[in-house]
């Protein structure tokens, strides 16, 4: 029956036959058509185009459209939705399914022969993969350079290597309850007693408990609120308390802080790199880019440059990636380097897979795939995102999740929201005549908002809502814990 359903292409040279199994195939399909139980036994990974033999194909497609409709499948019932005048070998499609049947094998060994199909599909895959990576290497268009041909085929192999993955079905309620305990033994444990990973700034880490890992977090905010000095400053702060743990298997995992990876869509690797350096060595960046600083500052701009080097926080500044290429890159840093947080500037100069003129519809793969890929590293990611101009058409500027632009997507997609709203830069452009009756109350105001900055956490899946009151220097574009007058060692005159 073997060589009746294999279909060898006779030549003057021999040639290499792809990797397949027919005898596995016909046993499978046998046991399934016998106890269509054993269907269920391979259904989670394996599907018709795991199977070589086109016949064989178009056999289990139908008989899991009939077993999953809650029909019987056996060679009578099946037999009307295949091919007729079709044959295999010297045998009609009717013949060879009841011979599938006859000589069918135990159910128990359905697992092992789906796992062989599959097996034997993923080789030739791998082959097919190849040949294609050859072949356009050898032919390929003037306007795709080599490094997009790595990202593409190390795309596919991904995907392939995500196919058939079997890590759903139902689990204990058990194995839920000590994943818990253990995440509360970790957090007992670290500095802070969080559960995620500390951003460095007590006052969120009190709201949110930290950064959890697979949580999509989008920071959000109008210009020159800050949204990218507070994801610098977090990302330095969590890169700084790296301290690894080296696991049984050899691995080393992050006790406190982690390793960072930043994608900045918008500044250059140096720009990032100065707005660092100016937050930690409290030398403006402007002094810094126009060399106007002192022997002292240049000695502390050495010595913070040497301890940025030793820290784990690695920038890649490539403009308008697309979610499968940050997917790539992001994977392959976890791979070589390990990976704990990463935070993304911004989405809105992302690109979809697929380039369309509904800019919606694109934000939302493209919030759909950051999502996926959290859970896929399990790593939190933080993802700025601009707000609409409506905010300033508003009295109050306070944002709110309706602000967000194409919101639709990045509210439903994002397990939090936090917005950075500073009071104090929409009361400096409101600034009444001196002599008017209101200047002595907008100065007030402004004496009470100046140097600080809320971070408004608007959506929490795990955790309430609420506001961080944070402080911010300007000058240095850098966050840091407020303290609030009535912490304040007591004044004596």
């Amino acid at each position: 029956m073997a060589e009746a359903a294999q279909n060898i292409v006779q030549g003057p040279t021999p040639y290499r036959a792809a990797p397949h199994n027919i005898e596995a195939e016909q046993a499978l399909l046998g046991a399934i058509l016998v106890n269509n139980d054993a269907f269920y036994r391979v259904s989670d990974f394996l599907e018709g185009d795991h199977f070589y033999e086109p016949i064989h194909r178009q056999i289990y497609k139908v008989t899991s459209e009939m077993i999953r409709a809650a029909k019987r499948a056996n060679p009578v019932t099946i037999k009307t939705f295949l091919p007729e005048d079709e044959r295999i070998g010297d045998m009609t499609v009717a013949v060879y399914l009841a011979r599938l049947a006859a000589e069918a094998t135990t159910i128990i060994n359905a697992e092992d022969y789906g796992r062989s199909i599959y097996d034997l599909a993923t080789r030739r895959n791998l082959i097919g993969i190849g040949e294609d990576m050859v072949n356009i290497a050898f032919d390929a268009p003037v306007d795709m350079t080599p490094h997009v041909q790595i990202e593409d085929a190390e795309r596919r192999l991904f995907e392939l290597a995500e196919t058939g993955r079997y890590d759903g079905g139902f689990s204990d309620f058990g194995s839920a309850i000590n994943s818990a305990v253990d995440m509360a033994s970790a957090a007992f444990q670290r500095d802070g007693h969080l559960s995620g990973v500390s951003t460095g700034l007590a006052a969120m880490d009190s709201k949110m408990g930290g950064l959890q890992p697979s949580d999509l977090i989008v920071l959000a905010g109008r210009p020159a609120m800050g949204k990218t000095s507070l994801a610098t400053n977090i990302a330095y702060n969590i890169a700084e308390a790296y301290k690894p743990e080296i696991q049984a298997d050899g691995t080393s995992k992050a006790v406190n802080g982690g390793v960072v990876g930043f994608f900045s869509l918008e500044m250059a690797a140096e720009q990032l790199a100065t707005r660092i350096i100016a937050e930690q060595t409290e030398i403006s960046s402007s002094k810094i880019r126009r060399g106007e600083i002192n022997e002292a500052e240049f000695e502390k701009l050495v010595s913070c440059s040497q301890t940025i080097h030793r820290i784990p926080l690695f920038i890649d500044q490539t403009g308008g990636i697309s979610i499968a290429q940050l997917s790539a890159r992001a994977r392959r840093l976890k791979r070589q380097r390990g990976l704990d947080v990463l935070i993304i500037d911004y989405i809105q100069l992302m690109q979809g897979n697929k380039r369309t003129d509904n800019r919606v519809q694109e934000i939302t793969e493209i919030t759909t795939g950051l999502k996926a890929l959290a859970k896929e590293l399990n790593v939190p990611i933080i993802a700025l995102s601009q707000l609409s101009r409506q905010v300033e058409n508003r009295d109050d500027k306070r944002p709110q999740l309706s602000d967000l632009r194409e919101s639709g997507s990045i509210e439903q997609d994002a397990d939090v929201v936090l917005f950075v709203y500073r009071e104090e830069y929409y009361l400096q452009n409101k600034e009444p005549d001196m002599d008017s009756a209101e200047y002595a109350t907008w100065r007030d105001l402004l004496d009470k908002a100046r140097g600080k900055a809320d971070v408004i956490i608007a959506k929490q899946r795990h955790g309430p809502t609420g506001t961080a009151n944070l402080a911010f220097q300007a000058e240095y574009t850098r966050f840091t814990d407020l303290v609030e007058d009535d912490h304040l060692p007591e004044r004596f005159d």
